[in-house]
C-alpha cells in the first residue's frame, strides 16, 4: 500500500576504508570507515523511488583485472554485513522488478554497482554527466572512478534526463540554490546541481509540505559535519575531483544553506552519522 506522503528511508550497503583527515580539514590521519547509503523513497503516485544503488558484490567483479583493480586499492570496500540495494528492496516488501525508477546522483562505481539488479527501472541523470564519463575506459575511467562493466547494456534507452524536466525557481528559503529540475512536475521532488565532486551531480530536495525537507547531498559533502563547521577535505582530496573550483563553490552554498535554513536536514551518502538513521524511516530526528 502506497503512503500517503513522501517518505523516506536511508539503507546502508557497505563500507569503504579512507582517512579521515583526507575527508575533512582538521581530522586525523587515521583510516576509517565511510558508509556506503542510497535511499529509498516511497512516493505516493510513483511508488518505490531510489536515490543511488550503493555497493554491490558486482563491484569485486568489476575490479577484478587491471587498470580496474586500482579502484579497489585506493578505497577497500566491505560489504561482508550489509544487504545490497536489491536486497534492502525485497525486505521492504517490494520486489527489485517493481522499482519503475532510479535516480543516478553521479555515475561513481559506488553510486551505481546495483543498477542491473533493477531491469524495469527508468534512470533519472544528468545528460552532460553520463555523457562525460560513457566513453571513457581503463585508466581514463578509473580516474573518474567509474566502472563500465556496472552499466546495464541498454542504459540509454532507458534513461530519461533531468534537462528535459522542468526547471523550477525554489522558494527563498533555500538560497543560495535558486532554482532546480522538478522530476514529477508535483513539486516533490526537485533535482538541484551540485558540480565539483563529480561532473553534473545533482542531489535531490524532498519536501511535500508535511514531513520536515530533506536534502540529498550525494558526495557533495562528506559529512554534515564537515558542512556545518565549514571544514572542507584536505588539499589532497581535490586531486581527485573533477573540479576543484566547482567543488568548493558548491561547499560553501551547502555551508550558506546550512546556516540560513537549519531544519533542512542535509544528508550526504558517506556521511557516518547518518549510518545512525539507516534502518529507521525518516522522521526528521537528529543522526547524532
Amino acid at each position: 500500500m502506497r503512503p500517503e506522503r513522501l517518505t523516506l528511508n536511508l539503507r546502508s550497503t557497505g563500507s569503504c576504508k579512507q582517512l579521515e583527515a583526507f575527508s575533512i580539514r582538521g581530522g586525523r590521519w587515521r583510516f576509517i570507515s565511510f558508509p556506503g547509503i542510497f535511499g529509498m523513497i516511497e512516493h505516493p503516485e510513483k511508488g518505490l523511488i531510489l536515490f543511488d544503488t550503493g555497493y554491490a558484490p558486482r563491484f569485486m567483479e568489476a575490479t577484478r583485472k587491471f587498470p580496474y583493480r586500482i579502484y579497489r586499492w585506493m578505497t577497500p570496500v566491505d560489504m561482508e554485513n550489509d544487504f545490497t540495494a536489491a536486497d534492502h528492496v525485497r525486505a521492504a516488501g517490494y520486489s527489485p522488478d517493481e522499482v519503475r525508477t532510479i535516480i543516478i546522483s553521479h555515475f561513481h562505481a559506488d553510486h551505481i554497482c546495483g543498477l542491473r539488479d533493477f531491469p524495469n527501472a527508468k534512470f533519472i541523470c544528468s545528460r552532460e554527466g553520463y555523457s562525460a564519463i560513457s566513453v571513457r575506459k581503463g585508466f581514463a575511467a578509473v580516474k573518474r572512478a567509474f566502472l563500465p562493466d556496472l552499466m546495464p547494456a541498454d542504459f540509454e534507452a532507458r534513461a530519461v534526463w533531468i534537462e528535459s524536466a522542468d526547471r523550477v525557481k525554489l522558494p527563498a528559503e533555500y538560497a543560495p540554490f535558486a532554482e532546480g529540475y522538478d522530476l514529477f512536475g508535483d513539486g516533490k521532488l526537485i533535482a538541484i546541481a551540485l558540480p565539483g565532486h563529480a561532473d553534473h551531480q545533482i542531489g535531490i530536495l524532498l519536501t511535500d509540505g508535511t514531513s520536515p525537507p530533506v536534502l540529498l547531498g550525494a558526495d557533495a559533502g562528506w559529512s554534515r559535519k564537515a558542512v556545518q563547521e565549514n571544514r572542507l577535505p584536505h588539499p589532497l582530496a581535490f586531486t581527485v575531483f573533477d573540479s576543484s573550483r566547482d567543488y568548493k563553490a558548491t561547499f560553501g552554498r551547502l555551508v550558506e544553506l546550512s546556516r540560513k535554513n537549519p531544519g533542512l536536514r542535509q544528508v550526504f551518502t558517506h556521511c557516518p552519522e547518518a549510518r545512525a538513521l539507516c534502518e529507521l524511516p525518516y522522521d526528521g530526528g537528529d543522526c547524532e
